[in-house]
């Protein structure tokens, strides 16, 4: 059932970056499909009923959570924070030069000027 929901997000996430043409939407879109692989990665280090991975007193663990796909995640969201940043940082820009977040707008402002000269 939580798998279905990752595919859910993940299919929302795509949905956003093909159809919307507005930059702000592009970047939440970009936002929540990292959000669905982040959390695919982390259930699939999950166990039910698992614990911890830290040996002590001779113990043996017979069910045991994965900490690999935990610390991937970890790294992921730093590189997924990096990459919405920039995101932010060119749609400012692009805001900046052409006043409008849609792409339509910005590509026929582009072209118009480009013509021009």
């Amino acid at each position: 059932m939580i798998y279905f929901l990752c595919f859910v997000l993940f299919s929302i996430g795509i949905y956003g970056i093909i159809v919307k043409r507005n930059i702000i939407k592009l970047i939440i879109s970009t936002i929540i499909l990292n959000y669905a692989v982040y959390i695919l990665l982390v259930l699939m280090g999950f166990r039910w009923q698992g614990e911890v991975p830290v040996f002590g007193d001779g113990q043996e663990i017979k069910f045991m959570v994965d900490p690999l796909p935990q610390s991937m995640v970890m790294v992921a969201m730093i590189a997924g924070f990096a990459v919405t940043a920039l995101l932010v940082a060119v749609a400012m820009r692009l805001y900046k030069q052409f006043k409008t977040f849609d792409i339509k707008e910005i590509i026929q402002i582009k072209t118009k000027s480009e013509t021009e000269l």
